[in-house]
């Protein structure tokens, strides 16, 4: 009887760049090639083509992908790009005439179309037997839910509408049946992200679907409460981290969620700035004073809420006295984590026009500024854990050095993965693994980690 040779798999290399949002548009990618006969290559070299998912929000990240583009090029020479800045395939063929094919954010069709093109696949679904269960470009314990896709601000130094599209929701029932999914396959922690998250729903009028037996509605707060209810297969209620949310007064309805320890109690913020005159030429909401009661209301509900958001420092027209009204309004509210950037002019927002704008000088000069009031915040607080014991998942453990002594890397509460803060631990046992819940005692502090020991309760 003549045998059947199967042939090789055809790879894909994968370049992910930008914000979490791009990397769950990767992970659907890879899913969709995965389950179409294709395997994952670690490598350039293993290749049969690369696909180059790239960040087009600011012209800083626009640099970044053209050198991702470059280097993949170099390095294999066949390359697909695809993800935001796919809308300036002019400027990317200019650039680079070799590329194969330049399609645009999630457009996850056209974007498998094209690596077909580029290689035929050689094996199709049947050949391996496919998990049922998506690619994660995420370690296994924790997971990003994606619940919209767009955004329906026109904030004046922003063109994520014009890359992504208006708000688009999923539904709520799909939303829950996938992170109904990651649990039972493993993961600890779930990331909800979005453009807007306090907005999901808006687009479909926060539209009812039956859900275990009653109905709930496509709205942050029914989401949230539904993603409360999830356990791990042993028994643990996973961490549900809220991104992307603008402080709309709904917002206020999840902290009590939070107070009992349905929700992580974490909020992430995009603030971006303080001064009323700032915020209006931004194009946002100019309330920072009812922020900082509603800051107050949250931390009286739940102590141990952490906030964290983003600032823009050097945004046309701001003067000394807007950034140190900036300066005085973080004195007073205090957030526990805080990201800030220089303003970039990006081609085709609408600040581009603003007069005004300040000085490299400068916005370096107040950016060192913002950093340091921050940080010192930051140690503050951290310092105030001194002493406590926190619950910590576990994102690394390392190997035992000369003395037998074997460390760990993981996150409080108040910290999101690759954007926050670390616990490290010391003298962990070997049982220990990436995923586990583990109760920390907190021994000392920096400006942004914490360092403890497992308690012997968590031991026990």
């Amino acid at each position: 009887m003549a045998s059947t040779i199967i042939p090789d798999q055809k790879r894909v290399g994968l370049v992910s760049l930008g914000c979490p949002k791009a990397l769950v548009d990767s992970e659907r990618i890879m899913t969709a090639l995965r389950a179409d006969g294709y395997a994952m290559s670690p490598d350039y070299a293993g290749a049969d083509v690369v696909l180059v998912n790239t960040c087009g929000f600011l012209d800083s990240a626009k640099e970044e992908s053209l050198d991702a583009i470059g280097e993949a090029i170099a390095e294999n020479g066949r390359v697909i790009v695809t993800g935001c800045m796919g809308d300036e395939a002019e400027a990317i063929r200019a650039r680079f005439p070799q590329v194969l094919a330049i399609t645009g954010a999630h457009q996850y069709e056209a974007v498998v179309e094209a690596v077909h093109q580029a290689a035929p696949p050689t094996q199709g679904p049947f050949v391996d037997l496919i998990p049922d269960t998506d690619l994660k470009l995420t370690p296994r314990h924790y997971s990003y839910l994606k619940i919209s896709e767009g955004c329906n601000h026109a904030c004046s130094f922003c063109i994520i509408p014009s890359l992504r599209g208006k708000l688009a929701s999923r539904r709520i029932d799909a939303v829950l049946r996938e992170a109904e999914k990651l649990v039972a396959a493993g993961t600890r922690e779930l990331l909800v992200i979005s453009q807007d998250t306090s907005a999901y729903g808006v687009d479909i009028r926060h539209e009812e679907r039956m859900w275990k037996g009653h109905p709930v509605r496509a709205h942050m707060t029914d989401l949230a409460r539904e993603l409360g209810q999830l356990r791990t297969p042993d028994g643990h209620t996973p961490w549900v981290r809220l991104h992307y949310v603008y402080p709309y007064p709904h917002v206020d309805q999840v902290i009590p969620l939070m107070a009992e320890g349905l929700l992580t109690p974490y909020l992430d913020i995009p603030f971006q700035h303080a001064s009323p005159s700032v915020l209006r030429a931004m194009k946002r909401p100019a309330n920072e004073a009812k922020v900082l009661e509603r800051l107050a209301n949250w931390r009286s509900i739940c102590p141990d809420i952490a906030v964290r958001s983003s600032f823009v420092v050097g945004f046309p027209g701001e003067t000394e006295a807007d950034f140190q009204y900036l300066l005085d309004w973080l004195t007073e509210a205090r957030l526990d984590r805080v990201g800030a950037f220089r303003f970039e002019p990006v081609q085709g927002a609408a600040a581009n026009a603003l007069p005004g704008h300040v000085p490299d000088e400068v916005k370096e000069e107040r950016f060192a500024r913002i950093m340091e009031l921050t940080a010192r915040i930051s140690a503050e607080k951290l310092a105030a854990k001194i002493g406590r014991t926190l619950p910590v998942i576990i994102d690394e453990v390392g190997e035992p050095d000369e003395d037998g002594d074997t460390g760990a890397t993981g996150r409080s509460q108040a910290d999101a993965p690759e954007i926050d803060g670390q616990v490290f631990l010391r003298n962990v046992p070997a049982s220990l693994k990436p995923g586990d819940f583990v109760e920390v005692e907190v021994e000392d502090a920096d400006e942004h980690d914490l360092f403890g020991v497992i308690s012997a309760r968590s031991l026990a």
